[in-house]
C-alpha cells in the first residue's frame, strides 16, 4: 500500500464569500430627526417655553415677553473605509472581492452612524451663540433600573419603565412623539422574563424573541450590542431609580452597568452632508492594484435633554 497516496488528495475551495455575523444596518440614526447639512458646523436654533399675560383691562398697555432662544451645534464627523486588492492576489484567488469589500465597508459605516448617535445622546451637547458651551445630560435625565429593594442593581423591568415613561411625562414632552427605546439582548431578555404584565402585553414583548422590533408601554424597542458601559460605580435611590444618590450601587467590577438610550424621535437630530458612497478604483502608484473606497460624511447632536433619558441597567 503506498503511503505517499495522500499527495495526491484533492483540496477544494469555493468562489463564494460568507459575511461574518456583524449589524449590517444603522438601526438607530433614521429615529430621530434628520437633517442635511453642507458646512463643517452648523446650528439649529431654538425656542422655549412662555407664558401668556393676563389682560389687565380695556385699552391697557401692551405687556411684552422676551422669548427665549437657544441653539444647537452639529459638527459633521468624516468616515472612510479603504482598502487594496493586489492584482497578483486576484490571480491566486477564485473570485475578485471587490464587490464583497464594498459591502463590509457600507456595513461598517452604517454602525459609524449608530456609534455617532449613541456618543452625542449620551454626551456633551454643544450650544451658546457660537456653539461652544458644553451641555451635559443632567443626571435628573438619567435612571437606573431598580425594583425597590434590591441595593446591588437589577436589569430592565416594567418597574423601570414606568419610571422612564414618567420622565417623559413630568417634562410635558408632547404625547404624539414617537419614542424609542434602545437597549441590548440582556435587557430583552430581562424584559422576557417579566412575570407581572398581563397576558395580553406579554404576547407582544414576547415577540422580541424572534428579533422583531416591538412597542411595549409606549416605546418602540431597539436592540443593539453597541451601547457603552457605565465607567464607574453607579448609586441610586433603590425605590425610584434616581441616579446620585440612595442605597443602592452598582459595581462595575463584578456587575456592568449598560447605559441604554430613550429619547422621543425629535430629541435627537442626525445631519448628513453626504450619506455612503463607495468606489472602486485602479492605483497606477500601487502597481494597478484595485482600491476599494468608502465614505460618510454625517453628524449628530441631542436637541433637547427633556427628550433622552439614559436607563442604566445592571447585567
Amino acid at each position: 500500500m503506498s503511503v505517499q497516496i495522500t499527495e495526491a488528495f484533492v483540496k477544494s475551495y469555493h468562489a463564494n464569500v460568507f459575511h461574518l455575523s456583524q449589524q449590517m444596518d444603522s438601526r438607530l440614526a433614521s429615529k430621530c430627526r434628520q437633517e442635511s447639512q453642507n458646512a463643517e458646523s452648523d446650528f439649529w436654533d431654538r425656542i422655549g417655553a412662555v407664558t401668556a399675560q393676563l389682560k389687565v383691562g380695556r385699552h391697557s398697555d401692551t405687556t411684552y415677553l422676551d422669548t427665549p432662544h437657544s441653539r444647537r451645534r452639529v459638527t459633521l464627523k468624516d468616515y472612510n473605509y479603504a482598502d487594496l486588492v493586489d492584482k497578483e492576489d486576484k490571480i491566486r484567488m477564485l473570485m475578485s472581492p471587490e464587490s464583497e469589500y464594498v459591502k463590509a465597508a457600507v456595513m461598517a459605516l452604517n454602525r459609524s452612524k449608530d456609534d455617532e448617535f449613541i456618543t452625542q445622546a449620551l454626551g456633551n451637547a454643544f450650544g451658546g451663540v457660537d456653539g461652544g458651551t458644553p451641555i451635559a445630560l443632567p443626571t435628573s435625565q438619567k435612571v437606573a433600573a431598580h425594583d425597590g429593594t434590591t441595593t446591588t442593581g437589577v436589569n430592565l423591568n416594567v418597574r423601570t419603565l414606568r419610571a422612564v415613561s414618567k420622565k417623559f411625562d413630568d417634562n410635558d414632552v408632547d404625547e404624539s412623539l414617537k419614542k424609542y427605546m434602545a437597549i441590548s439582548s440582556s435587557q430583552k431578555q430581562s424584559l422576557l422574563a417579566q412575570t407581572e404584565v398581563t397576558s395580553a402585553d406579554f404576547n407582544t414583548v414576547r415577540a422580541l424573541v424572534q428579533g422583531q422590533i416591538n412597542e411595549f408601554m409606549g416605546f418602540e424597542f431597539i436592540r443593539i450590542q453597541r451601547l457603552p458601559v457605565a465607567a464607574s460605580n453607579v448609586t441610586y435611590n433603590v425605590a425610584s431609580g434616581v441616579v446620585g444618590s440612595g442605597t443602592g450601587t452598582i459595581t462595575i467590577s463584578t456587575n456592568p452597568a449598560r447605559r441604554c438610550i430613550a429619547w422621543a424621535e425629535d430629541g435627537m437630530l442626525f445631519a448628513t452632508a453626504s450619506d455612503i458612497q463607495a468606489r472602486i478604483d485602479v492605483l497606477p502608484t500601487k502597481h494597478y492594484s484595485t482600491q476599494v473606497y468608502a465614505s460618510l460624511h454625517m453628524g449628530a447632536t441631542r436637541m433637547e435633554e427633556e427628550k433622552v433619558v439614559e436607563v442604566i441597567c445592571a447585567e
